[in-house]
């Protein structure tokens, strides 16, 4: 694991319990749903559960969480996903073994008009397997709640969300049925795919891999070839399960890569964009970088310093070829930690020395613009906390210190068996 000096490995500490408060403070002990942002009145994200699950072995490991009160919590979740109503009426919560985007944190109900989606129920389902591969023990409670994990993962109709395609749609609605939008070019889908494949019951094919692989864009961006994405938080999300160094499918072969790898440069492109700073946007240098989805300012144009700029609301900000508005995501460096350390901890530590005001007790708020004006020199902060945020930084800080995430995964027969029948072979497999 990452090697850094005590002081260094105690500010990691801080930084990674604080994130975890976050499932703490906004958690319905009902149902074990959590929200997904700190604001009031918001509604639960299921991927957001999803990181949650993931997060409950590393607060039994770390000492901030008894394994029994971790168990309880996750079979809360488990529970009321296995009982709520699923099926196409207005009051289900899931369809075909998937879930809905957005859920009520109270009742558990769909909201907002909300998509069926496969990617977030894929995050869902990566959480469920963490702690399935956790919680070992032949005590009742654990028992349950591995036979939870394992009837819940299993009954996802995967080959029902192909829609009759290679690859897998996006989302379904009960009125309107599948959206026009596939999991095609590289993206967070990893992840799903993997668990798509590795279904006991209704598995995708290895030809649907072949077929997302297929719309990859390999490209010299900056100087540096790789799989290209714009966002940060796509070369991180499926990471922060699955341990990708030195195993390669055949496209990663082909290319003398790994996906590992591919994340390091996707990194450093990153920070070479802000050097670069094409845009002139304020605050951009060698240790102020992190382009990923998050909330942004507002959606309109306005003029800064004689300049006319267009600012965004959420959206998925990337480098080198944007969507940038001068938003940086103060946690995308932490949660690069495990590929590129050595200019990760830099950009911590500038971050929170020149924009205090983005870190609020330690926790990062999910964006800030020193290019409009605001109360400090971050400019625009975010309001609030974002779940996704706070699970990814927990979950990749961890696997800094001790891999204790990707160790549960190299384990988990569903991981094991999507990964070889998408092809991957080499390292720990």
């Amino acid at each position: 694991m990452l090697d850094v000096p005590a002081q260094t490995d105690a500010l990691l500490d801080r930084l990674q319990r604080a994130a975890f408060g976050y499932f703490l403070e906004h958690f319905n002990p009902a149902n074990g749903l959590v929200a997904d942002t700190s604001r009031p009145g918001s509604p639960v994200s299921i991927a957001v559960v999803g990181f949650a699950l993931s997060c409950y072995p590393v607060a039994v490991e770390r000492g901030w969480m008894t394994r029994e009160e971790a168990a309880r919590r996750t079979l809360a979740a488990l529970r009321f996903f296995s009982t709520s109503e699923h099926g196409k009426g207005h009051g289900a919560t899931g369809y075909k073994g998937f879930y809905y985007h957005f859920l009520d944190i109270h009742t558990g109900k769909r909201v907002w008009n909300c998509e069926l989606s496969l990617i977030d129920s894929a995050l869902l389902f990566a959480g469920m397997l963490t702690a399935g591969a956790y919680f070992d023990q032949a005590n009742a409670e654990e028992a349950e709640l591995r036979a939870l994990v394992d009837a819940l993962y299993g009954r996802a109709d995967w080959l029902w969300a192909r829609n009759g395609q290679a690859t897998v749609c996006m989302g379904w609605k009960p009125k309107s049925g599948f959206l026009p939008y596939y999991w095609d070019g590289y993206s967070e889908a990893t992840i799903l795919y993997i668990l798509g494949l590795g279904s006991p019951s209704y598995a995708l094919p290895p030809e649907s891999f072949a077929a997302w692989t297929a719309t990859y864009e390999w490209q010299t961006v900056l100087g540096r070839a790789f799989l290209y994405a714009g966002p940060l938080f796509i070369h991180q999300f499926s990471h922060a399960w699955i341990d990708f160094r030195g195993i390669q499918d055949r496209y990663m072969r082909e290319k003398s890569s790994d996906y590992f790898k591919n994340s390091q440069q996707a990194v450093y492109v990153q920070r070479d964009y802000a050097i670069q700073n094409p845009r002139g946007f304020a605050g951009y240098d060698e240790d102020c970088w992190g382009f990923s989805a998050g909330e942004g300012p507002t959606r309109g144009t306005r003029t800064i310093a004689g300049r006319k700029r267009k600012f965004f609301g959420y959206e998925a900000r990337g480098a080198p070829y944007g969507p940038d508005d001068g938003t940086i995501s103060p946690w995308g460096p932490l949660a690069a930690l495990p590929f590129a350390p050595e200019i990760a901890l830099p950009a911590l530590g500038a971050v929170r020395q020149t924009y205090p005001e983005v870190v609020v007790g330690d926790r990062f708020s999910t964006g800030f613009n020193p290019s409009l004006p605001g109360a400090g020199a971050a400019g625009w902060v975010s309001e609030g906390f974002y779940g996704l945020d706070q699970g990814l930084v927990v979950m990749t800080i961890e696997n800094v210190r001790s891999g204790l995430i990707w160790r549960l995964m190299r384990e988990c027969r569903a991981i094991r068996a999507g990964l070889a029948r998408a092809g991957f072979t080499g390292g720990w497999l």
